[in-house]
């Protein structure tokens, strides 16, 4: 743009160009990256969310098929069968074990989150020699095989009275995780000092700082742990298997290597029966991420801002 201006008691006119944006080229996006790398990507993505999401779909499909064209070729529930769930309910008291899935799941769940919590707080918040030493050794467990701890474990529940129940399921989770606490703790850490600092010259006590002050703050984070322990219980099936007995405490996963063994491999082959029965373990877990994805997606993103 050209403007032209003509100052007082002169007869010289001057001239002011005003800098004009370049127009970007045709071929890049907004960030300024050539358009057909963004193309690629998203064809890319769509290919690998394809890969990742066909055995789900064969799984559905299938189940939905009766028993001679269970293990036919395509995608398509041709001939289409849906008493396969009816069966598959009847057969087996599915209801009792979705129900044990649920309350061992958020059992283990809320103890490893909220225990988890505590102690990386301690990490974040407390400066004590030797602090780094001991994080470190607690990061350490993560090393150790759970082989290793298994058989002393069970002898400390059975000690304890507790083998056929469903308390070894989760109550172990009471004494924290190691990959919850690093979670947790490098979200404790991009919270500002001060904020905590002025609470406790306002004599706020430190659990007070805790659930009134950090609690609230790191909710996306306690969200992201809650559902990745919920998740590794609700697929869990080598506890189960070691601690429980009674067939009305069993979860989904025992459930299933019961449906397993009764109408798969050596049972009667009516594999659409096991095949209901695994689409009705699965869905529960896949309603729970898109229910909790955008706080999910956040706890991951604000975990890593600050080491």
């Amino acid at each position: 743009m050209t403007t032209t201006s003509q100052p007082v008691g002169t007869g010289v006119t001057s001239t002011v160009v005003a800098p004009v944006a370049a127009p970007r080229p045709a071929a890049e996006d907004e960030s300024g990256r050539p358009r057909w790398q963004r193309i690629l990507f998203v064809v890319a993505l769509v290919g690998a969310a394809v890969i990742f999401m066909l055995p789900f779909v064969w799984l559905v499909s299938a189940s939905l098929r009766p028993r001679e064209y269970v293990f036919a070729p395509g995608f398509l529930p041709t001939p289409f069968a849906p008493d396969n769930y009816a069966e598959a309910w009847q057969a087996m008291p599915l209801l009792t074990w979705l129900f044990n899935s649920v309350v061992v799941g958020v059992a283990a769940a809320a103890a490893a989150t909220l225990s988890s919590a505590w102690v990386a707080f301690g990490f974040a918040y407390f400066r004590f020699p030797g602090r780094n030493l001991l994080f470190g050794l607690v990061l350490a467990t993560m090393m150790l095989p759970f082989a290793v701890t298994m058989i002393p474990t069970y002898l400390i529940w059975n000690r304890l009275g507790f083998i056929d129940t469903q308390v070894p399921l989760w109550a172990g989770n009471l004494f924290g995780s190691a990959f919850y606490i690093f979670l947790l703790r490098q979200f404790f850490l991009s919270l500002p000092r001060e904020y905590f600092e002025a609470a406790r010259v306002d004599g706020a006590s430190y659990p007070q700082l805790f659930w009134r002050m950090a609690f609230p703050l790191i909710r996306p984070a306690l969200l992201v742990a809650f559902v990745f322990e919920f998740k590794a219980s609700w697929t869990d099936l080598i506890k189960p298997l070691i601690y429980l007995r009674n067939e009305q405490l069993y979860t989904l996963p025992r459930g299933l290597k019961v449906i397993l063994d009764r109408f798969g491999y050596g049972g009667e082959q009516q594999w659409e029966i096991v095949l209901a029965g695994s689409v009705i373990a699965t869905v529960p877990m896949i309603v729970l991420f898109f229910l909790a994805q955008r706080h999910f997606v956040e706890g991951i993103a604000t975990t890593g801002r600050k080491g």
